[in-house]
């Protein structure tokens, strides 16, 4: 088949970009198959001369089937050809279109009498020819591109409703994560059930003591369960158990042991989050050296006097080790500022009731490795959505 290029000699310059012109615009408009009826008249020339994809036609052309039936061979060959060929194939059909064109620009059309359709290969009436010029096909190319359907009236105020609804609805989501833990939950205060807990409690009391660990804290009006049965450091295992109160860190002592105890409870939590106890720790700030706090855990009741108080970073895990000079300790912590996690706010009280030089030694059993970080407060409203978009 003759190739054309735009370094032949014969078509004008304008024919030249106007058949490139045609090239582009077929490339976007016909995402299917070229017809058969134009794929046919490509194998007009001799066998030897044809592609792959003509030779194919070419043998359908003579095997005696209608044309419907050489369609429907034809689309079922395209569409199982890679994209490259595909591409080989509408280069073919510019290029024979091209020839055809250049025949039609050169040769003046002469009326022809209405004749009998002429029996072409085993039965099957002529073809016609297509007559149109490259103009006429660049010009109907170029209607069939730039026709768009009509934008109904008041489309575009529909848009822009819908457009600024959607941002009022993200906007609110953003503002609601952020005032809820930064605003919201610092003056919620975290329990209204102590009245009457004495300061200091006496060591030779009678007063009975329940079986329910908690821990009472007067200054911030605070009683909370305390879980001691999870055995597991893990961040998600600790996140789970505070959702029942606040939690006595495994590798640390109990109450009642020589050593340093730790307890971690929630400052601040998304309000939607599981459990009653978010807000547990979100007062601890105001205990100063000299106040006291309780813990009851079997039955017995341990007071402890504040001598210190620091904000450490979350890495610093040395806070869970020994007080030097302290035989028996407990550490309150919990992430400070509240709503973040930025830092943990760690208040350390010495046992003043019973007399420490009872306890027992520590029954703690460490990790093999100590966590690398404190626990932090659990995922913010605006992490969970992050996270859920990212997974």
């Amino acid at each position: 088949m003759t190739k054309f290029n735009s370094t032949s000699p014969n078509p004008s310059n304008d024919n030249i970009l106007a058949v490139n012109l045609i090239r582009q615009k077929l490339q976007q408009v016909y995402l299917q198959e070229p017809d058969a009826k134009e794929e046919l008249l490509e194998t007009n020339n001799t066998p030897s001369s044809l592609s792959p994809h003509q030779q194919f036609m070419y043998n359908l052309g003579r095997s005696g089937k209608s044309l419907a039936e050489i369609q429907t061979a034809w689309h079922n060959y395209y569409v199982e050809l890679p994209d490259n060929q595909k591409h080989q194939v509408w280069q073919e059909f510019y290029e024979e279109h091209n020839r055809r064109s250049r025949t039609a620009l050169a040769t003046p059309i002469k009326p022809v009498a209405p004749a009998q359709p002429i029996q072409t290969f085993t039965g099957m009436p002529a073809l016609k020819f297509d007559r149109r010029t490259v103009t006429d096909i660049k010009r109907q190319l170029l209607k069939h591109v730039s026709k768009r359907p009509n934008q109904k009236k008041g489309g575009h105020l529909q848009s822009l409703l819908f457009g600024l609804s959607s941002g009022f609805v993200v906007l609110a989501i953003l503002l609601f994560g952020f005032f809820n833990e930064r605003f919201i939950a610092p003056f919620i205060s975290p329990s209204k059930t102590v009245s009457a807990t004495a300061i200091i409690i006496d060591p030779n009391s009678t007063t009975s003591v329940g079986p329910e660990p908690k821990i009472i804290i007067p200054k911030i009006n605070v009683e909370i369960p305390v879980v001691y049965t999870e055995p597991s450091v893990e961040e998600n295992a600790v996140q789970k158990a505070l959702e029942q109160g606040v939690l006595h860190y495994a590798t640390t002592s109990n109450p009642g042991e020589l050593g340093n105890g730790a307890i971690f409870g929630h400052s601040s939590n998304n309000i939607l989050n599981k459990g009653d106890y978010k807000f547990a720790f979100v007062l601890l700030k105001r205990l100063e050296t000299g106040d006291t706090f309780i813990i009851q855990k079997d039955g017995k009741r341990y007071v402890y006097r504040v001598f210190a108080k620091k904000i450490v970073k979350p890495e610093d895990v040395s806070v869970l080790g020994d007080t030097q000079g302290k035989s028996a300790t407990f550490s309150l912590i919990t992430c400070d500022p509240p709503g973040t996690s930025l830092n943990r706010l760690v208040v350390t009280g010495e046992q003043i009731t019973p007399d420490p030089n009872a306890n027992l030694a520590s029954t703690a059993k460490p990790v093999e490795s100590q966590p690398k970080i404190l626990p932090s407060n659990s995922p913010s409203l605006w992490q969970k959505i992050t996270n859920w978009f990212s997974s």
